[in-house]
């Protein structure tokens, strides 16, 4: 059955993207999605993440796997940034609740029904979500960068300019 039912059931949605198939849906098809595939032979759940798509939205994907016709299937969707919400997958594969809980603490993108949507990876108290393009590093504003990238950036050679900061670093945040 495999990718010939997915591309049958969703036809134009199904699109190639070197070499391999990607499902794209709507958030709220989002487990019908998941579910059909597996039913479909996609019984292997390898993975799950976001992808911050500034200034809207973040892609969510999932990998699945059909181990009997060796294929690969993406199935992605994408939720605004203003509410990045979906509803759990740990439904339909269990494999899905550690990546969720990744996703949720790298991303922010919240899984509506997760059993278990706690901080996995950060320490406590640890605020903003750091896999978001908006996150500011403060290691690049407390401690110079290493290399000489552009002319005057290193302590010898030609003239030095004036420093610049990391987007969203207040300027305060280098005096000291």
């Amino acid at each position: 059955m495999s990718a010939g039912a997915v591309r049958e059931r969703y036809g134009s949605r199904v699109t190639d993207s070197f070499g391999q198939d990607v499902l794209d849906v709507d958030p709220g098809e989002w487990t019908d999605a998941l579910a059909f595939a597996r039913s479909a032979g996609f019984e292997f759940f390898d993975w799950l993440t976001a992808v911050d798509e500034p200034p809207e939205a973040f892609a969510v994907v999932a990998h699945v796997f059909d181990p009997v016709a060796f294929a690969h299937l993406l199935v992605r969707t994408r939720v605004p940034r203003a509410d990045p919400r979906l509803p759990t997958a740990t439904g339909v594969f269990r494999g899905a609740n550690w990546h969720e809980r990744e996703t949720y603490e790298m991303f922010g993108v919240v899984f509506d029904g997760h059993p278990d949507l706690r901080p996995l990876l950060l320490p406590d108290g640890f605020e903003g979500h750091p896999l978001r393009k908006d996150f500011v590093l403060a290691a690049r504003v407390a401690k110079a960068w290493p290399g000489a990238k552009e002319p005057g950036e290193s302590d010898h050679g030609s003239p030095s300019r004036r420093r610049m900061l990391p987007p969203g670093v207040p300027p305060d945040w280098a005096s000291g």
